[in-house]
Formats: structure tokens, C-alpha cells, sequence
């Protein structure tokens, strides 16, 4: 892919980045992205190498063990490594904007140290405990339990659809000290799973991104240390909505990875398929498909690196990584679907990607945020400027 065609401001060593990068995903991740999806198997050895190049981290600064790269970057290297397997893109996703993002951004010295410096050279791997079995859209009506005890904190409670609870060596877990107080009695926690205490129970099983564990975690009397506290009491709903801001970037990006692996296989596909004597490719209608998966792939990749561009520069941007997550989520979802239409009967077989693109592709409609979620985010910002 020609990155400076897609974004004009990038500079030399962000587009030779991004040919290492790309390298990598197609010539190391995506060979055995099929063997990952059909077998649910993690993939341990891609992500230690992801590692080992900077991508777990990306956004750290070096002096916290991370490649200390901008937000476009980023989003460039997700959507690079989705193309090849979205499950990987998810697991390098949770780490970077869900994991390493608010230690970097609220935790003290010692806890980047302790934590953030692992997790951002690939050493760990982090997960994000928000979502409970009665909260997904409503985050505020947590019902996961904390309570002040000497030297720490008792939580007990439950977690739902936790992307990378299996494999995970810290948690940024979300508890309420009462349910009642709502948004204002969340706190946010590092909490290390090896506490006594802490297990992980359900695995999902799940139509896409197979790859990536999706888990129920409980915590059952664990005692984490006053240390562990990320910010103060009473942050954890503003530590959560600013996180997860930023993570719409990181999966708007890996839709982007998914719709760009499903248009280019169409493209290969339709010069290659021959019909009535001639490739697919001269039809109208095969032509009018490309057309418009191109287009709203491009279109919703200009609003991502939009977003991603507004965050580097300190500017708001929740509006905008809420439109760039619903674009390029639907995008993702009718352009996989338009694959298989050009694929025929091949698309509808394992055989061939789109039908892996196809069931990865939904997800990003549903998590950090759905689709609704992202339209009650742009709306509310519509409808109250003065």
C-alpha cells in the first residue's frame, strides 16, 4: 500500500515504518492467520515479535519501554496488522489503547514502572475490565464490588467479554464502592491475575476474531495493594470514557484492516475469475462493487487518521473517533459482505479470506462501542453547539 497517497503529511520515516510494518503483517502474520482462526489458538509467537518491533506500545514514550510514535501511526499499523489477521489487530489493539494508554495517562512513576514498562516493550500483556454481565452499553451501573481494606482494596464481582482475559498479566478493572452513586463511585485498578482470588472462567465462543480469547473473569475476595490504584477514588468512569475514546481509534483502525484485506482479495479475485470468456473484472457490476468498497474504504480511513491526527495535536476528538469508528465499522461490514458477492460461491468457503473477513468484521460494530453508542456520541455533540 502507498501510504503517502492515502495522507499526505506523512514524513520518510513514518512511511518507511510502515513498509517494515506491512512486510511483516503479510509476510509473517497473515500465513497462518487461517491456521489461528480455525484452531482458536493465541498467537503467542507474532505477538512476542510484535513485541520485540515496538507495536505493543507504540504510543509510550521510550523512556517507559514503548516506541514513543504518534496516533496515525498507530492507526496505520493497526489497520497493517488486521489486514493479515484481525485477531491479532485486537490483542495489539486492547494493549496499546485500552491497556497502556491510561497508565501512561494516569498512573504514577511507580506504576509505569512496575507496569506500563512491561506491558509497552511486549514483556505483558494487558486487558480491560469494564463490561459486566448486566452492562455493556451502560458502564456507569457497574455492579463489580470494591471496599477500602488496611493496606488496599477487597473487590469481588464479575466481568463479561474481556478480549485477552485468558492470556492477560494485568487487568485495568473498573469496581463501584456503591452501585447507587452510579458514574461517581467507579475506581479504576491494576490488578496483577495472579492475586489469590482472581480466575477466569467462561472462554466465548464466537463467530470471529477467534483467535483472541473473549473471557468472564471473576474476582473473588482479591486484595490488591493501595499502589494499584489507577488516579484516585471516584476516577474510574473518567478514566474509562477517556480510554475508550481513544480505543475507537484502534478499532476503527483494524475495521479498516479487515475492509482493505476484503477489497483487495476482490480486486485479485475479479482480474482472475473468468466468466463468458473474460475475467470478471470487465463486468459493470463487479466494477460498480470495487468501486465503492474503495471509496468507503478510503473514506472512512480519512476520518480515522482525522481523529487519530486531532489527538496528536491535544484537540478534541471524541466526535470525531466516534464517527471514525462507526464509518469505518459499517464500512468493514458491507464491504466483506460485497466480497463474498464477488467471490460467488468460493466466498461463501473457508478457502478463501473474505469468508474469515466477513465473520470478523461484525465485531467492530458491537464492541468498545456500538454503532448506536457512536450515533448518541455524534448526535449529543450536534445538537448542544451554541
Amino acid at each position: 500500500m502507498d501510504y503517502s497517497k492515502s495522507w499526505p503529511n506523512l514524513n520518510e520515516s513514518q512511511i518507511m515504518l510502515m513498509d517494515q510494518i506491512h512486510q511483516f503483517a503479510q509476510e509473517v502474520v497473515a500465513p497462518v492467520a487461517s491456521h489461528h482462526d480455525q484452531t482458536g489458538e493465541f498467537p503467542t509467537a507474532n505477538i512476542k515479535q510484535m513485541g520485540e518491533m515496538g507495536l505493543m506500545g507504540m504510543m509510550v514514550d521510550e523512556k517507559w519501554g514503548g516506541a514513543g510514535l504518534d496516533t496515525v501511526t498507530y492507526a496505520m499499523a493497526m489497520e497493517a496488522i488486521s489486514a493479515a489477521c484481525a485477531s491479532t489487530g485486537v490483542i495489539m489493539s486492547v494493549n496499546n489503547s485500552l491497556v497502556c494508554a491510561p497508565i501512561n495517562a494516569y498512573g504514577n512513576d511507580l506504576q509505569k514502572e512496575k507496569y506500563l514498562r512491561p506491558l509497552a516493550s511486549g514483556q505483558k500483556l494487558g486487558c480491560f475490565a469494564l463490561s459486566e454481565p448486566g452492562h455493556g452499553s451502560d458502564p456507569a451501573g457497574l455492579k463489580c464490588r470494591f471496599e477500602k481494606v488496611p493496606g488496599g482494596y477487597k473487590i469481588n464481582g464479575s466481568k463479561n467479554w474481556i478480549t485477552n482475559g485468558r492470556e492477560a498479566d494485568y487487568c485495568i478493572l473498573f469496581a463501584s464502592v456503591n452501585p447507587d452513586l452510579r458514574h461517581k463511585g467507579i475506581s479504576a485498578f491494576i490488578v496483577d491475575t495472579k492475586l489469590k482470588g482472581f480466575s477466569v472462567n467462561k472462554l466465548e465462543d464466537k463467530l470471529g476474531i477467534t483467535a483472541s480469547s473473549t473471557a468472564s473473569l471473576f474476582f473473588d475476595d482479591v486484595i490488591v495493594p493501595d499502589e494499584c490504584i489507577l488516579g484516585k477514588e471516584g476516577d474510574g468512569f473518567k478514566i474509562a470514557m477517556n480510554t475508550l475514546d481513544g480505543g475507537r481509534i484502534g478499532i476503527a483502525s483494524q475495521a479498516l484492516g479487515i475492509a482493505m484485506c476484503a477489497t483487495e482479495a476482490s480486486k485479485k479475485f475479479a482480474m482472475e475469475r473468468e466468466q463468458f470468456g473474460a475475467p470478471i473484472a470487465k463486468l459493470q457490476a463487479i466494477q460498480f462493487y470495487i468501486a465503492e468498497m474503495t471509496t468507503r474504504l478510503q473514506a472512512s480511513r480519512l476520518l480515522t487518521w482525522f481523529a487519530a491526527q486531532r489527538k496528536d495535536q491535544g484537540l478534541p476528538y471524541v466526535r470525531e473517533a466516534a464517527m471514525a469508528k462507526l464509518a469505518a465499522a459499517e464500512a468493514s461490514m458491507w464491504i466483506a459482505t460485497k466480497a463474498i458477492q464477488v467471490h460467488g460461491g468460493y466466498g461463501y468457503t473457508k478457502e478463501y479470506v473474505v469468508e474469515r473477513n466477513f465473520r470478523d468484521a461484525k465485531i467492530t460494530e458491537i464492541y468498545e462501542g456500538t454503532s448506536e453508542i457512536q450515533k448518541i456520541v455524534i448526535a449529543a455533540s450536534e445538537l448542544t453547539k451554541k
